[in-house]
């Protein structure tokens, strides 16, 4: 990698999406992060900016800002929400909020990033689904607008194939971040049903998914377009993760 290679990272600030800037950093990418608050233990080189991602205004405004030092190779959209409700107590502006998120902020931040893309001849969009995607109880909202997200990834990866940008999603499963202990906790019957089902008996850990971005978004990744790639220890793979 060179350090004339940027990419921005969504959500960038912990769990996941920390991890995705720490390590694509440590590969000499030039890595831009954006969240709502940063983290306290940005390294040297790190960008950072917050920014409230639903507010499309702000967000594109800091964009063009961003752009105007030059274009960009990579885009990650992390950001997420995790709303838990069940059917029956579901909140509209759950769903709505998700929706904005998880599918009308990464709409925003391609459209901003991809004429650079096409200027240049190349480019990477990796998408963070969830293996949600597929159903989870409790999970109206999340599971919808992550499923939403493949929908996008697919769709992308054949408009902008021609150019030489690839799209591709990650749709990680239980992952040891803050977020997820909090929405699921270690001790609670339905988190500890869903780890025994992992065909590898434990949950993920976030370094696991950024390992799996930074080889998407490698210049020899050129041929991978259009795919879900699933990280969830083989839970996809058995019928009780379905």
């Amino acid at each position: 990698m060179t350090d004339s290679m940027r990419v921005l990272v969504t959500g960038a600030s912990k769990g996941i999406g920390r991890e995705i800037l720490r390590q694509l950093h440590s590969e000499r990418y030039r890595v831009v992060g954006i969240a709502r608050s940063a983290p306290l233990d940005l390294a040297d080189g790190e960008e950072f900016h917050t920014c409230d991602l639903t507010d499309h205004d702000a967000t594109r405004a800091l964009l063009k800002e961003l752009l105007a030092e030059g274009d960009f190779y990579g885009l990650v959209n992390n950001a997420a929400i995790y709303p838990a409700a069940a059917l029956e107590n579901t909140r509209f502006d759950d769903v709505r909020d998700a929706v904005e998120l998880h599918l009308i902020t990464p709409l925003l931040c391609a459209q901003e990033l991809i004429p650079g893309m096409r200027a240049h001849g190349a480019g990477r969009i990796v998408n963070l689904s969830s293996r949600a995607a597929l159903g989870k109880t409790h999970r109206s909202a999340y599971s919808a607008s992550k499923a939403g997200v493949i929908g996008l990834s697919r769709t992308w990866a054949l408009e902008l194939a021609p150019a030489n940008i690839t799209v591709n999603a990650i749709a990680p499963g239980p992952i040891d971040t803050a977020s997820f202990l909090a929405a699921s906790p270690p001790e609670h019957p339905d988190t500890r049903a869903l780890v025994a089902t992992i065909p590898v008996q434990r949950m993920g850990h976030p370094e696991e998914i950024a390992h799996a971005v930074s080889f998407l978004l490698h210049p020899r990744a050129g041929f991978i377009t259009g795919q879900t790639l699933h990280i969830d220890g083989g839970l996809t793979a058995t019928t009780a993760g379905r």
